[in-house]
Parts: structure tokens; C-alpha cells; sequence
């Protein structure tokens, strides 16, 4: 029996697109599994019309949309077919007819004698219902279907009364008959799996109807696990909360995501929650207080069955390292299960759980002492002063400055620990963005306080002082006198007798490194390089492992800077192969990881640079200022440095939004500045001025590397809008850089400042290239001598190398001076090699960066196709056949082509166009 008999063929199955509406209208639940499931519902609906099926089974995990994706298909068959929609009852429920007792109401007395004459008039009902058109029934949670209807639905769907769309999590749920005709073959199955990160940022944004951050999106996928129903709960709450915000065209998050439960999906949790075992629900609850806890651990409070139970049905999760730690399946769970539990019901459970005692304090790892000190804040009790200190410096560790903000707030002046905890705290602020509050923290220590530090906490205390004091400016230059005074004290007399002579040379060292970032932060890179090259190649292992790797860090940052970008890159390769042994070091793959990403950018490896930072994306820590907007920016500068403004704005507006809601010491400039030169890149000079006039405003203390790229993003910005006074700023830029042996610097200033120089700037840009490394120093020279000697020749080769580089406005600006210069000097040929160049370029750049001043007589479309066709060795008379015209005339065409490129033969067209 074919479809068309049935009608089927001519059903219409479309799914309404979805529109743009108000925020308001943007949180219901079956909106969001529309647009996550369309793909889905396709697939569901071809099932169901197929020939060979009398219905589909739709399966999968709770949470993951099945019913909306059933509905939906229901909704989109149209009026030329008749529908019903039945639920079965919950577990445990054995009403007869439970599903079907709506219908069972309509039928006469006559038909409610036996269950065959119910059978009967209810197939009967439902005929009558359809009047002629074909039938389907929609059954959600057929897993628990009572026996009467489930024969009822058998003989509707294998009498082709029907068809059937039914919902169940495993397809070994349904009832037997039902599994039967899946085994076989006459009922599909359609399996949901969850959303992947990349559907999830698709959804939101179709749902929000605004740009959404790559690193939002990923936060709120492995939050929700990927499931779309949980997903626009969480979103919902969030929104409602006012965590979630539209800051400017992106929407942001201003703090982290809690969950108290205020919305659906607390309604979700408590429906889970309640199928569970008493012993389940105990377990629940204290990992949801706990977060995390070891396996040893959570087995001397529980049997292996009730664990591995747990886990198979993936409510917890063991990951595999050696500790075996063990945390809730869905990360939402706990947040919300968190918030049910009383103050009296979280120490009961805290005093269950084995270990946290004071003198296991040292054994306890970053994990351990931060779920022991957020449990103890749930339940109201103060730190000992000894897991507060340690609390917040885990915290720190991990990129939660609150939580350890928190932590050291239970210490007092009169605590022993009391200076401990303040350079904990100060890093804290600093991690918020608040120097100043991180200054106050540590001028809180004491003279008498800071004098009873041994050697080596008042090195580190006196390092945490020159971070805070770098980003003020009323203090910055007090830095030199106070690492100086340090120094001096650790070779009083009285310390050095009472400090064990290898604690003596780790605190030397600690202040040796807090200068070298001090000099690194000001730019002062040549004050410190013979120093810093001796301390990155010194053996120090015995004493501070450490010491050699951080300073190689700075080492091949200030080898960019200062012109040797090859040695720079060399040593990256170096570091990062060494970098597995000492994962456990706090923050120094992310102190790698931003440097790298500045040498690599720095030298014109802008892919590369990205590259780098995807892979040290997932190791910046824990929680939503862990960098997003950070990676987001570098990302975006990236794409503005390879002249790609285009591909720029999203992460550069993503970055913003997220900073200004949560400031990251004056990044707000530099991502101002970038959007401003990407904007001019693609000709809006609108929103460049906007964002051009945001930067200005926006000035204050920051880090060299920082500060300077801002700059160079501004003063290219206003060339790009045509500023006269731009190129002035470049070349004075320039020319401080040069002064400051900072060669790489000035030769980018310069390369910007000679879009429209002369021939000393060119000259200045030659002598600079000569002084560095590298592809970019190289393309440099290129580009100066060629501009210098206004040949052709030498900027298409400038233009090429730009090319290998991807540096597409660069490659741009090389290929309209050749042209320039070609036409000059009657050169045909190059000048349309130039303009070719230049055409492919227009496809991707909206605005060049200099426009040939005469594009003469180039080819037109119709020679440009005769000329491909005989550069390919293809006769005049194939020709003419296969465009259509004589051949005459495409030897008329050749002739053109011939003039004005200046060729003799057709094998040299081969190479020109």
C-alpha cells in the first residue's frame, strides 16, 4: 500500500520559522525546542510518513525535548490531517484506559459492555472524528501505558486507523507489544541526543535575537549538559534575575550563575528529586554541598552498589584521575538541591563526611579546601584561620576572587595568619580589576606584622606590592626604591643569620622575578635583558625550580619586543614542551599562554596566536572570570592585526559587553580601540568615531603590551578615517620604541605610518627591519625598499609574502602600489597582476586600505573569460562554441588582451590571470 493510497503524500508537514520577538515572548519552552530541534523534527516527520511504518518511537534522555519535538510534528501536518494527543499516567498508575479516558467518556453505554466493544467504539469514535482524513495520535511517556490501552492503540495503529508518534526515554520502556513491532521494523525510533556547544550558541542567539558569546554559550552548555528544555529554564531564570543582561548588542552575564530555584526549573528538580531512594536523595544532598569529594571518601559513607547504581544511571559522574573525584551528573542539580537544604541540615551532613580536620590541612587538595570552605560558608560557620587563609588562596588559584574574598574575611588583625590572608585578598582584587582595594589590603600589614615575616613570605608580600603599585600611577614609580629597600633587608645581618641559606637565595630570587615583571609592565625591556637571560639559563632547580621557567616566560616576551622574534618563537617551543611537569604551578600556563599569544601576534603569526589561546581556553580556571572576555578581545585583536575587521567585531563586541559590566583593568580601552579599527577596516566611519571617542574616555594605568596596542589600534583607526595628524603619532611612536630598543614595536608603528610616506619614512622602516627577525620583519624590508625604489616587481613580491602571512590588508596595500608603480613605468602586465590580487581581496575586504590612484584599462568580463579559456591552451574555435560567439570576434577579444597586458603569446596568459 503506497503513501499516496493512504493520502499521506499529499500531507503537508511544513514547521513555521521562527520570528523575533520581545524578550518576553522569547522564554517559552516550546519556542526553544523548536529552534533547537527542527533537524530532529524532519527526521521524526519523514519516519512517520514513511511506507514501511505505521508510526515512530521518539527516545531519550529526560530534559531532552522529546515532547516539544513530537508536538511540533503534530502541529506542522495541517488541517488535512487529524490529530490526538494522549498522556499516560506516572508511574505506578494502572487506571484502565488511563490515557484514553476523554474518549472513553464519549462512547454510549451500549459500547462499554466488554473490552472488545470498547475496542470497537472507540476505533469507531475516532473514525468518525477524522471524517475521512488520515489520523496520527501523538502518546507522551508511553513508557507507562496501562495494558487496556495499550491494546486499544495496537489495533488502531496495525489497522491502519492510525498513525502513532510516541515519546519514551529507552525503547526497552515501552510496552512488549510495542517493542515488538519495533524489533520489527514497523515502528522507527528517532533518538535525541543533546544540544552540542556549537547548537546551543545557535539556539540562544535565534531565541534572544541578539549576538551571544562563544564562552556564555559554553558555560550554559556543560551547565545544562546540552539538554534545550533545562537550557531556556536556566536562561529564564537568569533573565529574571537580571543576571543575564543585553549590554549593547550582546548579552552578558554580570556575575556567576546561581540558581535558587525561583523558575521552572525548579519544578524539573523537584520531579527528579522525587523518583529518587532516601539513600539517593542523602547522597544528592551531600554532594551538593560538598561539589566534590573523593571516592575513597564517599565509599566509607556509602555502599559500592548505591554509588555504581548512581553512576550507571549518570546522576553522579567519577572522573579519572587518581583521586577519583566525584560530583553530580548535571552541575544545576546541586545549586538548586543547595538552597532547599536548612543551615541545621548542612552541618549534619558536613559532620558525616570524614576528613576536613585541622591537621589534614596539607593534605587537602585546591578541590577539597574550596568545597570544605564554600560548605562551611553555607552553613553560617566561621574559617579557622589556617582553612581560610588556604581557602582563599585556592580560590585564587582556581579564578574565583569572591569566593576567596569571602574566605579571607574571617581572619582578624590579631590572627597569626593575618598577612597571609591579605595577600590573598589583594590578589583577589587585583583579579576584579580593583588595584586600589588590593593596595589597601596589604598596607593593612603592619610595620611589626611585616618585620616578623620570615625571608621568604616577606619577599612574596613585597612582590604582591609592586603588582598593586604598577597599576597606580601616584605609586608606580616608588617600585625601583622598594624592591631596592627589600633587597636591602634580606641582607641585614639578623636575617641572614636566622634564615636558612636556601630560603635566603628563593626570596633573592622572588624579587629578582616581581622586577623583571615590573620592567615587562612599564615596557622597559633593555634594562633587564642581560639579567634575564642569565636567571632564564641558570640551574636552579635544586633550590626554585620555578625561578628559570617564570623568567624564560618574560624572557621571550621581551625578545619580540626587542626585535628578536625567531629566538622569541624558539624559546615558546622551549617553554611548552616543558610546561606538562609543572601543571600544578598557579597560573603559569596562563601567564605562558598570554605571552605566547603576544610574541606569536607580534610577529605576525595572528593564526597561530589564536591557536594558542583556544588550547589554554580550558586550563584558565574555574567559573566566568576566568578570561572569556579576555580570549574574546585577544581574539578579536587578532583578526584586526591580519586586517580582517570583519571577522573582528563579534568577539570585539562580545569582549566589550562582558567588560563593561566587569571591568579588567583598563582592557575597556584597548577593546574600544580595536572595535574602532575594525570598523574603519570595513568602511563604517560611524561607529569608528563612536568607538574612537570610547577609547579616548577611557584612558588609565596598563600594561606596556597593552597600552601600546591600544595606541597603535587608535592611530590607525584615524588614518584609516583620513586623521592628518594620525601618521605624525605612528611615526613619533615609532620613533620612542626605537629609542627604547623595542624594534619589533616601532617597525608595526612604522609599517601603519607608511601607508602614505616618503622616502625617509621608508628608509626608517628599512633600517628598523634590519635590526629584527622574522616573516614580518622581513615583509618590512620588502615593503620599504619597494616603496622606496617604486618597483612593481619588489611589491608584488612584498604582496605575496603578505599573502603567506594572511596579512590581507597589508597584502592589499602591496598590490595598489604595484599597480601604481606598473602603470607609472608602462609594465601592463604586472599592473593586471596587481589588479587581479586586488579583486580577490574586494571580495573579502569591504574598504581597502589604499586605493590605486589610476586603475587604466583593464580587462573587461568577457575578455577576462576568453583570455582564462586560451591561457588554458583552448582554441579560438572551442572557444567561440562555447560562449556563443564567432570566432572572430574572440580573435578581436585576444587582440585587446594581448595590448593591454603587454603579451605576445597565449601561454603567457596562464600566469596573469
Amino acid at each position: 500500500m503506497s503513501r499516496e493510497s493512504l493520502g499521506w503524500g499529499n500531507v503537508s508537514t511544513t514547521l513555521a520559522p521562527a520570528e523575533q520577538e520581545p524578550v518576553t515572548g522569547l522564554l517559552d519552552r516550546h519556542r526553544w525546542s523548536g529552534l533547537a530541534r527542527n533537524a530532529d523534527a524532519d527526521r521524526v516527520r519523514g519516519a512517520l510518513l514513511a511506507d514501511e511504518h505505521v508510526g515512530v518511537v521518539i527516545t531519550g534522555d529526560r530534559g531532552v525535548g522529546k515532547t516539544q519535538v513530537g508536538r511540533a510534528v503534530i502541529a506542522g501536518l495541517g488541517p488535512d490531517v487529524y490529530t490526538l494527543q494522549l498522556r499516560s499516567a506516572g508511574p505506578g498508575s494502572a487506571t484502565p484506559y488511563g490515557c484514553l479516558a476523554f474518549t472513553l467518556a464519549r462512547l454510549p453505554q451500549s459500547s462499554l459492555g466488554s473490552p472488545t466493544a470498547i475496542l470497537q467504539g472507540i476505533t469507531s469514535l475516532i473514525r468518525d472524528d477524522a471524517a475521512g482524513r488520515k489520523c496520527v495520535i501523538f502518546l507522551d511517556n508511553a513508557g507507562t501505558l496501562d495494558e487496556l490501552s495499550t491494546g486499544v492503540l495496537l489495533n488502531l495503529v496495525q489497522t491502519r486507523t492510525a498513525r502513532l508518534v510516541a515519546t519514551v526515554p529507552r525503547t526497552t520502556d515501552l510496552p512488549p507489544d510495542f517493542y515488538w513491532l519495533i524489533t520489527a521494523g514497523q515502528l522507527a525510533e528517532v533518538r535525541l541526543a543533546n544540544l552540542t556547544e556549537v547548537e546551543t550558541l545557535d539556539v540562544l542567539q535565534a531565541a534572544l535575537g541578539h549576538r551571544v558569546s562563544s564562552a556564555l554559550a559554553s558555560q550554559l552548555h556543560h551547565l545544562v549538559g546540552g539538554s534545550p528544555t533545562l537550557l531556556q529554564a536556566v536562561v529564564s531564570e537568569q533573565i529574571e534575575r537580571g543576571n543575564l543582561v543585553l549590554s549593547g548588542s550582546v548579552w552578558t552575564l554580570i556575575d556567576e550563575v546561581v540558581l535558587d530555584g525561583r523558575t521552572a526549573l525548579e519544578d524539573i528538580v523537584r520531579a527528579r528529586y522525587a523518583r529518587e531512594t532516601p539513600v539517593a536523595r542523602e547522597l544528592i544532598e551531600v554532594l551538593s554541598c560538598a561539589r566534590t569529594l573523593p571516592l575513597a571518601r564517599l565509599a566509607r559513607m556509602y555502599s559500592p552498589g548505591v554509588i555504581a547504581d548512581m553512576e550507571d544511571a549518570g546522576q553522579i559522574v567519577i572522573d579519572r584521575t587518581d583521586r577519583h573525584l566525584v560530583s553530580l551528573g548535571d552541575g544545576y542539580l546541586g545549586d538548586i538541591v543547595r538552597n532547599w537544604l536548612s543551615v541545621e541540615r548542612r552541618l549534619e551532613l558536613r559532620d558525616k563526611v570524614p576528613g576536613h580536620q585541622q591537621d589534614e590541612l596539607n593534605e587537602l587538595t585546591v578541590e577539597d579546601l574550596l568545597a570544605y570552605a564554600a560548605w562551611t560558608h553555607d552553613c553560617g560557620a566561621p574559617l579557622s584561620p589556617a582553612h581560610a587563609v588556604a581557602g582563599a588562596a585556592a580560590a585564587v588559584r582556581l579564578f574565583d576572587p569572591k569566593f576567596a574574598l569571602r574566605c579571607a574575611g574571617n581572619l582578624s588583625p590579631q590572627d597569626p595568619e593575618w598577612a597571609g590572608g591579605q595577600l590573598q585578598k589583594s590578589a583577589a582584587y587585583l583579579q576584579l580589576g580593583q588595584p586600589l582595594q588590593a593596595m589597601a589590603a596589604l598596607d593593612d600589614v603592619s610595620d611589626a606584622q611585616l618585620s616578623a615575616l620570615g625571608a621568604e613570605a616577606y619577599a612574596e608580600l613585597i612582590a604582591a606590592k609592586v603588582d598593586c603599585m604598577s597599576w597606580l600611577s601616584d605609586r608606580t614609580g616608588q617600585v625601583p626604591a622598594l624592591i631596592k629597600r627589600a633587597r636591602a633587608r634580606l641582607e641585614e645581618p639578623g636575617v641572614r643569620s636566622l634564615t636558612p641559606p636556601e630560603e635566603l637565595t628563593r626570596s633573592r630570587l622572588s624579587l629578582d622575578l616581581c622586577e623583571f615583571n615590573y620592567l615587562s609592565f612599564v615596557g622597559n625591556y633593555a634594562a633587564m635583558m642581560d639579567r634575564l637571560t642569565a636567571a632564564a639559563s641558570s640551574d636552579l632547580d635544586e633550590v626554585n625550580p620555578v625561578h628559570r621557567l617564570r623568567s624564560g616566560i618574560i624572557l621571550m616576551e621581551a625578545l619580540c619586543m626587542t626585535g628578536k622574534e625567531s629566538e622569541a618563537r624558539k624559546l615558546l617551543r622551549e617553554i611548552g614542551g616543558q610546561l606538562g611537569e609543572w601543571s600544578n604551578v598557579p597560573r603559569i600556563r596562563e601567564n605562558y599562554a598570554w605571552r605566547s599569544f603576544n610574541v606569536l601576534l607580534l610577529s605576525g603569526l595572528w593564526r597561530q596566536s589564536i591557536d594558542m589561546l583556544k588550547d589554554a581556553s580550558g586550563r584558565a580556571g574555574h567559573g566566568l572570570h576566568s578570561g572569556s572576555a579576555s580570549t574574546d578581545l585577544a581574539v578579536g585583536l587578532a583578526y584586526v592585526y591580519a586586517g580582517r575587521g570583519y571577522m573582528a567585531l563579534g568577539p570585539l563586541l562580545a569582549a566589550i559587553a562582558q567588560l563593561e559590566v566587569r571591568p579588567s583593568l583598563h582592557s575597556l580601552r584597548q577593546a574600544y580601540a580595536a572595535t574602532a579599527f575594525a570598523y574603519a577596516q570595513t568602511g563604517n566611519s560611524v561607529q569608528a568615531t563612536v568607538y574612537l571617542d570610547r577609547a579616548r574616555s577611557a584612558d588609565g594605568p596598563a600594561r606596556f603590551a597593552i597600552r601600546s596596542s591600544a595606541d597603535f589600534c587608535m592611530d590607525m583607526a584615524s588614518r584609516w578615517l583620513g586623521d592628518p595628524a594620525a601618521k605624525a603619532r605612528l611615526v613619533a611612536a615609532a620613533e620612542e620604541h626605537f629609542q627604547e630598543h623595542r624594534y619589533t614595536l616601532a617597525g608595526i608603528f612604522m609599517l601603519g605610518a607608511t601607508v602614505s610616506g616618503n622616502t625617509k619614512d621608508f628608509e626608517f622602516l628599512e633600517e628598523i627591519a634590519a635590526l629584527r627577525q622574522g616573516p614580518l620583519a622581513e615583509l618590512s624590508r620588502t615593503v620599504a625598499v619597494g616603496s622606496r625604489k617604486k618597483d612593481a616587481a619588489i611589491m608584488l613580491e612584498a604582496a605575496a609574502q603578505a599573502a603567506v602571512l594572511e596579512l590581507d590588508a597589508v597584502q592589499a596595500r602591496c598590490a595598489a602600489l604595484a599597480f601604481d608603480f606598473a602603470k607609472a613605468a608602462g609594465l601592463s602586465g604586472k599592473a593586471s597582476a596587481a589588479h587581479i590580487m586586488l579583486e580577490s581581496l574586494a571580495e573579502r575586504l569591504p574598504a581597502l586600505p589604499i586605493t590605486p590612484r589610476n586603475k587604466g584599462p583593464l580587462l573587461t568580463d568577457r575578455e577576462r573569460q576568453i583570455a582564462t579559456l586560451a591561457g588554458n591552451g583552448v582554441t579560438n574555435k572551442d572557444i567561440a562554441l562555447a560562449i556563443g560567439i564567432s570566432v572572430r570576434t574572440v580573435e578581436g577579444h585576444l587582440y585587446q588582451v594581448f595590448t593591454k597586458l603587454g603579451v605576445s603569446s597565449r601561454s603567457d596568459l596562464l600566469g596573469l590571470i
